[in-house]
């Protein structure tokens, strides 16, 4: 079957782009985020396609005054991938790594948004991510990642946000390739072993530059995907991309969700650096699906559908496994040789299983 995508030079194989990525779980996906300035408007949008499924769902979050508002939509894909519409949850490319747009309307429960992302820094690519369970493939992927600024509107209950007003900065993604979509294999792998994902992903927003660390641990400890990157602004120079980096967290009692983060970077040619994170409230990734016990992505919901939902932030209780994967938005400080400078970001936090540094013994044991 011929598609719109079929007449740009993107092809990877000889099959028409409809059959390309044959895995059952392979997905192509948009993220976003976004913050105001002081911390008080936080939001999240994100599209998945998942070609073999036949599927393509989005949603659009916000957090506000210490509620998190979450619009959820999936369609039948019905084979056609450049249509980046799913019922009231629109993204467009208008200039590709540079400008991009997400709209989303929903007016029964007087939300809307009408934003775009202006890139401030280069686009930086992470190391594939190849993860195996046991003879299987769960995870082979490869993601964008940049930092930008914001402008348009978002309204919710009737109040409006004008975006470059608050002085709205944040960070989006772009990742393809293999990982557990849909619904779960009922056949079980005996050689997968006990579930186990130590994930940490702290990209910033300073004044000069961007700063961009994430990490995956075993059980141990040991990263088997991890990088660190300094990004100046656009037009300021190259990024540096340090080898040897690394974070130290301290736990709220009683949770998997980190009290304090330090990020540290160090590097012969480009000098040392520290970031200090200070999270200062959560946003729960299952508003935009992830590990969502009905909105999971990929799930199946019919030719079209949509619902919207509120969670009181004060309620989410840290022992939920669905409230466990969360990105916490923060407070941070960038020490370098150049001096100290503050900034704001996110420190994403999936943290299952056992991980030794941090005295994670069991599946979900909390810190003490």
């Amino acid at each position: 079957m011929l598609t719109k995508a079929d007449d740009y030079p993107i092809h990877q194989t000889p099959e028409p782009i409809a059959y390309a990525g044959g895995h059952r779980n392979f997905y192509d996906r948009y993220f976003f985020n976004g913050y105001s300035s002081d911390g008080a408007l936080f939001f999240a949008a994100a599209l998945g396609v998942y070609p073999t499924l036949n599927i393509m769902d989005a949603a659009f979050c916000v957090v506000h005054d210490g509620r998190q508002y979450n619009l959820r939509a999936s369609r039948a894909l019905r084979m056609e991938r450049l249509d980046t519409r799913v019922g009231p949850i629109e993204i467009e490319v208008i200039e590709p790594l540079r400008v991009l747009r997400v709209v989303a309307n929903d007016p029964d429960h007087g939300f809307s948004a009408d934003i775009q992302f202006n890139a401030r820094v280069d686009a930086i690519e992470e190391p594939r991510f190849t993860r195996h369970a046991g003879t299987q493939v769960v995870m082979d992927v490869t993601r964008l990642t940049q930092n930008g600024d914001y402008r348009g509107t978002i309204t919710l209950k009737n109040e409006r946000f004008e975006l470059d007003r608050l002085g709205v900065q944040g960070t989006r993604d772009r990742s393809w390739g293999v990982r557990p979509v849909g619904a779960r294999d009922p056949q079980p792998n005996p050689s997968a072993g006990a579930p186990q994902f130590y994930w940490l992903w702290a990209p910033c927003n300073f004044p000069s530059c961007g700063a961009f660390y994430h990490v995956n641990s075993d059980a141990e400890g040991k990263p088997w995907n991890t990088r660190g990157v300094i990004a100046p602004k656009l037009g300021a120079g190259r990024s540096a991309e340090i080898d040897d980096v690394s974070s130290t967290l301290s736990f709220k009692s009683g949770t998997r969700h980190a009290a304090h983060a330090i990020v540290n970077y160090v590097s012969p040619h480009h000098g040392n650096y520290k970031i200090e994170l200070e999270p200062q409230y959560h946003f729960y990734m299952k508003g935009l699906g992830y590990g969502h016990p009905e909105w999971g992505h990929g799930s199946y919901h019919g030719e079209s559908a949509a619902v919207f939902d509120e969670y009181v932030l004060a309620d989410a209780a840290p022992t939920d496994p669905t409230n466990i994967h969360i990105q916490a938005i923060c407070k941070a400080t960038l020490t370098s040789d150049a001096g100290t400078e503050r900034g704001i970001g996110v420190l994403e936090q999936l943290i299952i299983g056992a991980h030794k540094p941090s005295g994670f013994k069991e599946l979900l044991d909390m810190a003490p």
